[in-house]
């Protein structure tokens, strides 16, 4: 499962935000503080790197083993779950991108995914959730990088 997937996925859910921060600050969370994203994206209990990618794991138990796809400087990143013990999922690939807007970052994330038919159900059902969580996460993390540091 590569990028290509974006675009042929049973299930594709896409949300947007408007960041007061630089698309270079926004990237370097995204892809290279990977250990601090429980700090800002709700329900990330833990991530941490591997080799391939990362690991995380959400407050309702969920993991996922995650190879990077495409690592581009203030640009893109995205991922693939290689393995979950989420029940029913085939394919889930993560689409993060980032244009420049003033004052900031447009930020647009996307998640493609397949899987059992109840399980497609259920993302499709979660939609709502989900819009929450990235604006609460979107919310947390501008915060983070436009406020001054103590």
């Amino acid at each position: 499962m590569e990028l290509d997937f974006l675009e042929s996925a049973p299930v594709r859910l896409t949300f947007g935000a408007a960041l007061v921060a630089p698309p270079d600050a926004v990237y370097r969370e995204l892809a290279e503080h990977t250990e601090d994203w429980p700090d800002w994206f709700s329900g990330l209990v833990v991530a941490s790197r591997t080799p391939e990618g990362r690991q995380v794991r959400l407050s309702g138990g969920g993991q996922f083993w995650e190879t990077v796809l495409a690592a581009h400087p203030s640009v893109r990143y995205a991922y693939r779950t290689d393995h979950t013990n989420a029940p029913g999922v085939s394919a889930l690939v993560e689409d993060w991108h980032l244009t420049p807007a003033a004052p900031g970052t447009r930020v647009r994330w996307t998640i493609a995914t397949d899987g059992a038919a109840l399980y497609r159900a259920l993302v499709r059902a979660a939609r709502p959730a989900l819009a929450r969580t990235f604006r609460t996460s979107m919310r947390a993390l501008d915060r983070r990088l436009v406020l001054p540091k103590r």
